[in-house]
């Protein structure tokens, strides 16, 4: 039997190995396939500063090895903090939380302004700061409540169809209405007015669409010296606190198992919904998108839950009741269901 190789100039056959490559280095050795699998629930995620939203996401999603994932609402890259994480049955509710309210802390640098209204952008201006302490407590004050705010030119909002990033990148600045925000509290917690580097250090909780920068930069501006951010960390938002969070670098040193504990059930999006239980037929018939009909009395936010299953809750959806009709919001599959189960008896196991 012949042991000669393939004729020169011939390709080594499908499947073989060109030897003379191999010696040469040049074989690409394919890189081992992620497995991915159903994951449900909602990581409290501590953002590192630099990274954006959804950079965290994808990181998170790796480790976890999640199919489908997604977030409640960018967090900035400058930013650090609060960002919920939901994967798999959880993505269904993570339009309910964008309406959460949010708590920042952080700090305004007084005298420069900048390009971005953030460390991040050129320096356009600096201003002698001359203010008093009674001064700042003053315009603290007018921000207080139902404000006016501009988006600023470095945002994502668009105007027709392209962020407003794309045109401050291309030099351009487009008009931009003004936008009604509530800000519930406004605490000074530090300030330097007099040192090299004049600051406030503030803790802010908002409603939605409020931009921190923008703010920041109005209070600075009403003191009359002008400013921008130099630290932001959005210390809650909804229910949640930074104290629930995992960092990445933490979710990374920890074994799979751990990580899967890590996740916060779906129910926890749900957090003022009132919760209505069917029993196993009715809550078949709602699955198939009926509406049920019970004593209920009237609800906009309604959490729906099946029986028990060997000692764990069964989420079923969302719903609203209006004159004793359960009607069916947002729903879950029965599959979603069944995985969740079968994910929390797997980590409910040592």
């Amino acid at each position: 039997m012949s042991t000669a190789g393939p004729p020169q100039g011939a390709k080594a056959p499908l499947g073989g190995r060109d030897l003379h490559a191999q010696e040469r280095g040049d074989i690409r050795v394919p890189r081992p396939r992620i497995t991915r699998a159903p994951v449900h629930g909602v990581l409290l995620l501590d953002k590192p500063l630099g990274l954006s939203s959804n950079q965290a996401l994808q990181k998170a999603k790796w480790l976890l090895r999640a199919e489908k994932a997604g977030h409640t609402g960018t967090l900035d890259p400058l930013a650090t903090g609060v960002l919920p994480l939901c994967f798999g049955a959880a993505t269904k509710f993570s339009q309910l939380h964008l309406d959460a309210d949010k708590t920042y802390e952080t700090t305004v640098r007084l005298g420069i302004t900048t390009s971005t209204a953030d460390a991040e952008g050129e320096v356009i201006s600096t201003q002698p700061v001359s203010c008093s302490v009674g001064q700042v407590v003053e315009v603290l004050d007018r921000f207080m409540g139902e404000i006016e705010q501009v988006p600023p030119m470095h945002s994502a909002l668009k105007k027709d169809g392209k962020a407003l990033y794309e045109y401050a990148r291309a030099g351009e600045t487009v008009e931009r209405a003004p936008r009604r925000v509530t800000i519930h509290d406004l605490d000074l917690l530090d300030l330097d007015l007099q040192g090299n580097t004049p600051h406030l250090s503030l803790r802010v909780r908002c409603s939605k669409g409020t931009y921190i920068r923008t703010l920041g930069e109005d209070i600075a501006k009403a003191l009359g010296c002008g400013g921008h951010l130099s630290a932001l960390r959005r210390v809650a938002t909804g229910p949640f606190e930074a104290a629930q969070c995992v960092s990445l670098e933490a979710l990374e040193a920890m074994g799979e198992h751990e990580r899967a504990r890590a996740l916060l059930g779906t129910d926890v999006l749900l957090a003022g919904h009132a919760p209505v239980t069917l029993d196993a037929d009715n809550a078949g018939r709602f699955l198939s998108g009926l509406r049920r009909r019970g004593l209920w009395p009237d609800s906009a936010q309604v959490s729906v839950w099946g029986p028990p299953q060997n000692g764990h809750a069964v989420l079923l959806g969302t719903a609203h009741v209006k004159a004793g009709e359960l009607i069916p919001g947002r729903l879950l599959s029965p599959i979603d269901i069944q995985q969740t189960l079968a994910q929390a008896a797997s980590t409910a196991v040592g």
